[in-house]
């Protein structure tokens, strides 16, 4: 399919995630972009649930009647120990990729000005293709959503937060679908940070996902042997049948992302909206999303500043370091912040929303010697 060179777009996106979804679904909405073209590329079709997204989330979001199961009670648990979390006014929420991508699609299918073009995106300065093929780009507002991956600066961090989830069904009931486990560490800590949430679907149903936070991935028949040992020996189920299965990857780096590059506005994780600590995008997105609608409503163009309180990076750079040159296991880390805080101050201080003294309340939880030198040496590094 050739591209036509006499078309002029206003909004062009490369990347049809989460976050290029976000921002068309509120233009959409607002009613002021039905005279605009706007352009979505992307290699893959989006017709598989290839993700899920989990969150906490105070009251109903945007994307509220595609929310797939919602929990109020969660559980923290090691080996030594297991904490009811105080999450209200959270609810944790989840929502099934596919879902997403059915119900964005749909609603975009049906606007005259909208096109979408499957193909290979590749960028070279200022430039952008499909399939090799040179797209007219002229006075276009580009949205990009590709991580470049290739540029590592050598003073920031770098981890990787990969993880394999299964949803498993039993011939019984097995589990209470109204608690899920945000966090169990009670797994093998030999490869680093490692840890299994179990979100219940229904009594005979849940999502069990192995998470780790280390430099490199695992051979795929660790992740294997870890779901299967985790179900049999922590859940006490022998008998269960596979119905999905899902394996991602998300960096976790304090890297300055820069919000405008090479005449494009960077967004998602390419635009620095994965939580470097903890690996939570979706919220983040959606903050971005509705802050880009405005400006572009208000200014006709999005701003060239990503919208971030330094201490914020101060707090996940802090972490990192730690992580990263094994300072401290993370399952200490968290069991700290958990067991001495209420978890919903914990997720507004991980939502970047809690006031400075909220925040030396958290901090002061934590183990002082080793947060102390990192801090020191991340502040030096940021000055």
């Amino acid at each position: 399919m050739s591209l036509d060179s006499s078309i002029q777009y206003d909004f062009i996106f490369a990347g049809t995630g989460c976050a290029s979804l976000s921002i068309v679904m509120r233009m959409i909405d607002s009613g002021k972009f039905a005279d605009k073209k706007i352009l979505l590329i992307d290699k893959n079709l989006k017709n598989r649930n290839d993700r899920t997204w989990c969150f906490w989330e105070k009251e109903n979001g945007y994307f509220e009647n595609i929310v797939h199961k919602k929990w109020d009670d969660l559980l923290f648990k090691t080996n030594e120990l297991s904490i009811s979390l105080e999450i209200d006014p959270y609810q944790y929420k989840m929502i099934r990729g596919i879902d997403f991508y059915n119900y964005c699609f749909s609603k975009i299918r049906l606007q005259p000005n909208i096109e979408i073009k499957p193909g290979e995106i590749s960028f070279k300065e200022k430039e952008i293709k499909i399939n090799d093929e040179l797209l007219p780009v002229n006075n276009a507002i580009v949205f990009n959503s590709i991580l470049n991956t290739s540029k590592k600066p050598q003073d920031k961090f770098y981890l990787l937060q990969h993880f394999k989830g299964w949803i498993i069904e039993t011939p019984s009931d097995q589990f209470n679908h109204h608690q899920g486990t945000l966090m169990d560490f009670g797994v093998s800590q030999n490869s680093g940070t490692a840890f299994i949430y179990v979100l219940p679907l229904a009594p005979n149903k849940a999502l069990v996902e192995y998470t780790l936070f280390t430099e490199s991935l695992l051979q795929k028949e660790e992740y294997d042997l870890q779901l299967t040992q985790y179900i049999k020996h922590h859940l006490n189920i022998g008998d269960f049948k596979l119905i999905e299965e899902e394996f991602g990857v998300i960096p976790m780096t304090n890297e300055d992302f820069a919000p405008n590059e090479n005449g494009m506005f960077n967004i998602g994780t390419a635009g620095g909206q994965t939580k470097p600590s903890t690996g939570y995008t979706f919220q983040f997105i959606q903050k971005q999303a509705q802050q880009i609608v405005q400006e572009l409503i208000t200014n006709g163009h999005p701003s060239k500043k990503i919208n971030l309180k330094k201490r914020f990076h101060f707090y996940d750079s802090t972490l990192l370091h730690i992580l990263s040159k094994n300072k401290l296991q993370g399952k200490e880390v968290f069991t700290h912040l958990f067991k001495k805080n209420k978890a919903a101050k914990v997720f507004k201080f991980l939502d970047n929303e809690t006031t400075l003294k909220e925040e030396l309340k958290i901090i002061s939880s934590l183990p002082t010697k080793e947060f102390l030198v990192a801090g020191v040496k991340e502040l030096i590094k940021m000055l």
